[in-house]
């Protein structure tokens, strides 16, 4: 007979969280071990840099790839099941994720950041919620119906070797999405300068186009340089179907006449 107390962190993962997940319905795909989400914080004294320890998360489980809706945080078996819950909320709440457990091998404490009662249950290892479960409950909490689900869990643009957005990123992505599809109508992004706010915007930008929930798009900036390069890098996926626009090709009542995506450069 197997001494859990004697197993290690890892060991625990792999002969009881792991297969309670995967017997609940969790194909290997829907779920990341040891996610990290961050490099660590960048620590300066002096002349001196370093980075904090990288936060990961024993386990990310996702609806779609690029929409996490559930995390665990194991211990081993000498501590008690609900001894990772505070650092797994901490992580939780930087993901902006949902539904949140702790595992020592024993069970599941779960915990429901969406407000159901209730808040806090303990599970047995067989017990754990089916990917079904936790996508009926996400759809409540973010008011998707079924004729925005579509938008909602759209992909991000995607191509072999090509960068995946951030967590930040990823969260701005899916936050401006769920509002579109709820019907909002003005929105704004505040991103600070390095953070990606083209990237940010591009994959905003795919996903209503490609969804054809937005046929057309007007994409301004300060400079013509920046037009530039967003049309050669980000934007890249666009060729084809995006103009550059000056003054000359906008009438006088200020309308254009061009293809689905549309770049232009500011004038006074």
């Amino acid at each position: 007979m197997t001494n859990k107390k004697a197993l290690s962190e890892s060991d625990i993962c792999d002969r009881y969280i792991t297969p309670a997940v995967t017997t609940a319905g969790w194909p290997a795909s829907q779920w990341r071990r040891e996610y990290g989400f961050t490099d660590g914080k960048i620590i300066v004294r002096g002349k001196l840099v370093a980075r904090a320890k990288r936060k990961r998360a024993d386990y990310l489980l996702f609806h779609k790839p690029n929409l996490p809706i559930a995390l665990i945080e194991a211990k081993d078996n000498n501590h008690s099941v609900g001894s990772g819950m505070q650092q797994a909320l901490a992580y939780a709440e930087t993901l902006e994720v949902p539904f949140v457990f702790s595992s020592n091998g024993d069970g599941f404490l779960f915990h429901d950041r969406t407000g159901t009662l209730p808040i806090e249950q303990a599970l047995s290892l067989d017990e754990f919620p089916s990917p079904e479960d936790l996508w009926v409950r996400y759809k409540k909490w973010r008011v998707v119906g079924e004729a925005n689900e579509d938008l909602v869990t759209s992909p991000n643009h995607a191509e072999v070797g090509g960068k995946e957005a951030r967590y930040y990123q990823q969260l701005a992505i899916n936050r401006t999405i769920e509002a579109v599809a709820r019907g909002e109508k003005r929105l704004l992004l505040a991103m600070a300068t390095g953070t990606g706010k083209t990237y940010t915007a591009f994959n905003i930008i795919w996903r209503l186009w490609r969804n054809k929930t937005a046929k057309r798009v007007l994409f301004l900036a300060d400079r013509n340089i920046l037009v530039d390069q967003t049309m050669l890098n980000d934007f890249r996926p666009f060729k084809g179907v995006m103009k550059k626009l000056n003054r000359s090709l906008v009438d006088e009542h200020g309308r254009v006449d061009h293809p689905s995506v549309l770049t232009e450069r500011y004038w006074p």
